[in-house]
């Protein structure tokens, strides 16, 4: 997106034997925080956008002191949905504003005619709570049609092993592991409906990809969802309850009214979406500091 106007690297971190450059786009406030002062001791002003994570806006900046110092450092930050800039520090919010992610729109899969498919994607980890959708399924009617199809590989053995043994055990569970955007997208424009169960989120690409899938979205109640879907949206459920995410499953699947609701809720959120809009706000925010 930045290529158009400037000659662009992408480095995992900056050190001062490099070419001073005229910008720094830091990706992570604690992660490129070392970056970030070394390029703030070249440059005492100017030049140095941060953009936020989830864990950024949800942990980090809140205990972490070399987060925190990215914050004061930077010139602009960048917040992937508007409810991130609550978390800022309130004399800091001034410098901070939103530019939504972006997918490409792509035409609605044709879906199963027995099955109500819903996809989860999201690597397994805790930040992620993959596990309240899965329990869910447990608490459905025998005679529900739903079934979970969950994209994403394990990190670690403890939800490697949790995740084998619950797709062993449970029949209305398809664990499909890793894939690749194109391949997960596919995924998701061929599903009924796609829940998100995350604890944290700085603003999920997944729900951006739903969306201008045109498939609807059941997720968590929890600031980063909110600000991407947000706050009048229909299809919450309170994190960690798999109790109400199983309800909520169950209403889209029986109540044909609800489920366009959430439908039409969705698709309205989509032009904020539109690839153009993020690249012509990625190259403002970065001229803004230049």
């Amino acid at each position: 997106m930045l290529a158009r106007d400037y000659a662009v690297k992408i480095v995992e971190r900056w050190t001062p034997e490099r070419t001073l450059p005229d910008a720094m786009v830091a990706l992570h406030a604690r992660r490129s925080a070392e970056s970030i002062a070394r390029f703030r001791h070249r440059r005492a002003e100017g030049g140095l956008l941060l953009a936020l994570t989830g864990t950024d806006v949800y942990r980090d900046i809140h205990v972490d002191e070399s987060a925190q110092q990215s914050l004061e450092f930077a010139d602009s930050i960048v917040t992937l949905q508007p409810k991130a800039i609550d978390e800022l520090p309130e004399e800091l919010r001034w410098k901070a504003h939103t530019v939504y992610q972006s997918a490409r729109e792509l035409v609605p899969g044709e879906k199963s005619k027995r099955r109500f498919n819903i996809i989860q994607v999201g690597h397994l980890r805790h930040e992620k709570d993959p596990f309240t959708p899965i329990t869910a399924l447990r608490t459905l009617p025998d005679e529900s049609k739903i079934r979970l199809i969950h994209v994403g590989g394990a990190l670690d053995r403890e939800h490697a092993d949790t995740i084998k043994q619950v797709a062993r055990d449970e029949p209305r569970l398809t664990w499909v592991g890793a894939k690749d955007r194109s391949k997960t997208r596919k995924y998701i424009k061929r599903a009924n409906a796609l829940v998100i169960a995350s604890k944290m989120e700085g603003g999920a690409n997944v729900i951006v990809e739903a969306v201008t899938s045109g498939v609807p979205v059941i997720a968590s109640r929890v600031s980063g969802n909110v600000g991407m879907l947000g706050e009048d949206y229909a299809g919450y459920f309170e994190f960690g309850n798999s109790h109400a995410c199983a309800a909520l499953m169950q209403r889209c699947e029986a109540d044909k009214r609800f489920f366009a609701k959430l439908a039409s809720q969705s698709a309205k959120r989509a032009k904020l979406f539109v690839p153009e809009r993020e690249a012509a706000a990625i190259r403002a925010a970065v001229k803004a500091v230049l």
